[in-house]
């Protein structure tokens, strides 16, 4: 009676402490999720600000050529000892921006989804450059029809 008493006994503990294990398990796997989701999204973040960081030095290039056109228009001076004007850089269009977005975005995305990450980031960037030029594509239509109108 005694040795089925410790039997039962011994195998009790052994019963909690593995349920205490497995929940340890389960809470590291939700932690570990936790931090898996911030990390993607810091990620994002630092995209979306180092598009901001580009939009803004677009519109402070912008606004330097402005006020150099102004002073220029305004200058009495003879056209010969005028500055020559900065050459018209290329805007780029709405299908490449998507692209080019979409494709940093996909590789980003396809290298944490994937197991293998540069096969991953590699299928990622194609998809995401075809989705974002296909929305760039559809904003440039878009202000097309708004500038003949």
């Amino acid at each position: 009676m005694k040795a089925i008493m410790s039997m039962l006994v011994v195998a009790s503990i052994l019963t909690a402490c593995n349920k205490h294990s497995d929940n340890q398990e389960a809470a590291l796997k939700a932690q570990q999720k936790t931090i898996d989701s911030m990390k993607v999204a810091m990620e994002k973040q630092a995209i979306v600000d180092s598009m901001n960081n580009i939009v803004a030095e677009q519109r402070e290039r912008e606004k330097w050529e402005e006020i150099k056109k102004n002073e220029a228009s305004s200058n009495n001076k003879a056209v010969a000892t005028a500055p020559a004007p900065a050459p018209a850089k290329k805007k780029w269009s709405h299908t490449a921006k998507g692209a080019l977005v979409g494709a940093g975005t996909g590789a980003i995305t396809g290298a944490i989804v994937n197991k293998k990450r540069g096969e991953g980031a590699l299928i990622g960037s194609v998809i995401g450059a075809g989705v974002g030029a296909g929305t760039g594509a559809i904003v440039d239509r878009s202000v097309k029809k708004r500038k003949e109108q």
